[in-house]
């Protein structure tokens, strides 16, 4: 609870940071309303859509309200999912608004002691360092291996923890040692002649415990005829910490990999995961007030494109690819379709899969309720939007659900467990997806191969 010489402190620095002119370019036209998955999940409560938030904010700046636990619950219970920026006629950018009124918030407030430990260790002393997410993740695939999953599981032990976790330690993929984590390439060579010259950026999560999807995305880009840098000194996109109320540190981790990667001669910076791409994309709006860093943010922000876009343009959907007959449906990734623009790419390469038939299921582009941490902070909202994507996904009876954010691909497996579905649909990220392709029209050619020679 907010005191009121803190309540004073924030409500000064909203009049100060807050962009008035993106405050008032809200028409309150309500275009926004059907999209809000937190306004429909609500009861359609006013305080919970896109433009309640901002008159809220508005209301702020404007000494009308204090910004009270009212408010920051209102601004807390947002998704961030930005599904309502692609369908504000006034092009009202709701997400810098959000991302702003956390910052000043969390910045502004006296946090109990155990919220500032766990602030402090998850985002100033883990994520912007890759040896100690390693070490971290190291120790979650240390837990699944050694036996000690299974007595958890089988002793309950894992009881004592909130029931959003124990959800989420059920559908954890496989974490890879930490001998494996360690030992990344740097470069790749193309498979044939050179087309284009990229560079990978390879996330946190992504390159730990979503270590075999960043190795899926190599070598689809291997064969697609990329050369592939993958620079050391690259680090955690910031995402978490701009979305989480941590601005200095996002600018900090946007300032390093710009860094690492603005000497590259390359065409692209490849991404694989839709919010990191999305965060990356938007360095020029966080540095914008840095004279030494604005026209950097911008030469980097220009190379950033999403793994599907680089292999459509590259005629990938072309090859051969082979999967066992199946129905596919796929869920947009929010900030890959929303922020990165991209939501036709991964659908024409499914559709060029030998054996897959592609169904759109209802609402693909609406929130899964992953969101980052929103599933494990906002559990009740979360899986009232999850179970919604999930009667949406069964009506196309698809025994597989692509999708292209790892938040997202964790949201669907535990949906497909809560709708019990675990024994015939699965989810799988696009490129592990396209890379099964891939070998799947190899292992048909061998067997071939055998067949008339036998």
């Amino acid at each position: 609870m907010t005191t009121e010489k803190e309540r004073e402190i924030i409500q000064k620095q909203f009049q100060e940071r807050m962009d008035e002119d993106e405050l008032m370019n809200c028409m309150r036209c309500g275009f926004c309303l059907p999209t809000c998955p937190t306004y429909i999940e609500s009861g359609f409560q006013e305080s919970h859509s896109p433009r309640g938030r901002i008159a809220l904010m508005k209301a702020v700046v404007d000494r009308l309200i204090e910004p009270d636990e009212d408010v920051e619950r209102s601004l807390n219970m947002c998704l961030g999912c930005r599904a309502c920026e692609p369908v504000c006629p006034s092009g009202v950018r709701y997400g810098h608004l959000l991302e702003e009124a956390r910052d000043i918030i969390q910045q502004h407030k006296k946090h109990s002691f155990l919220v500032r430990v766990v602030r402090k260790l998850v985002f100033h002393e883990l994520f912007p360092y890759p040896e100690r997410m390693r070490m971290a993740m190291g120790l979650i695939g240390f837990y699944q291996r050694s036996g000690l999953q299974s007595f958890a599981r089988k002793t309950g032990l894992l009881n004592i923890l909130p029931s959003s976790l124990r959800q989420m330690e059920k559908v954890l993929p496989n974490v890879p040692p930490l001998k494996e984590m360690k030992e990344r390439p740097h470069h790749l060579a193309p498979e044939g002649p050179v087309k284009r010259r990229v560079a990978f950026f390879t996330g946190c999560l992504m390159d730990t415990m979503f270590m075999a999807t960043n190795d899926a995305t190599m070598r689809l880009l291997q064969l697609a005829g990329c050369e592939v840098i993958i620079p050391p000194a690259q680090t955690c996109c910031g995402a978490l910490h701009g979305h989480g109320g941590e601005k200095q540190k996002a600018k900090e981790l946007a300032k390093r990999n710009i860094e690492a990667f603005e000497r590259l001669e390359v065409d692209d910076i490849v991404t694989n995961a839709g919010g990191c791409g999305a965060f990356l994309m938007e360095y020029d709006h966080l540095l914008k007030d840095e004279a030494e860093w604005s026209e950097r943010a911008k030469a980097f922000v220009a190379k950033i494109k999403d793994i599907s876009e680089v292999l459509v343009e590259l005629d990938f959907q072309q090859k051969r690819l082979k999967a066992p007959p199946q129905i596919v449906t796929y869920q947009d990734s929010c900030h890959l379709r929303n922020v990165m623009k991209t939501s036709a790419a991964p659908r024409k390469l499914l559709r060029a899969i030998e054996g897959v038939e592609f169904r759109e299921m209802k609402d693909a582009d609406r929130c899964c309720g992953s969101a980052g941490i929103y599933n494990i902070v906002e559990p009740e909202m979360s899986m009232q939007i999850l179970d919604y994507k999930m009667e949406m996904a069964k009506q196309t009876k698809a025994a597989t659900i692509v999708t292209a954010n790892p938040g997202c691909l964790l949201q669907v497996k535990l949906g497909i467990e809560r709708a019990g579905l675990a024994d015939r649909v699965r989810a799988v990220h696009l490129v592990d997806f396209l890379l099964e392709a891939a070998k799947g029209i190899q292992a048909s050619e061998q067997e071939e191969h055998i067949r008339k020679t036998s």
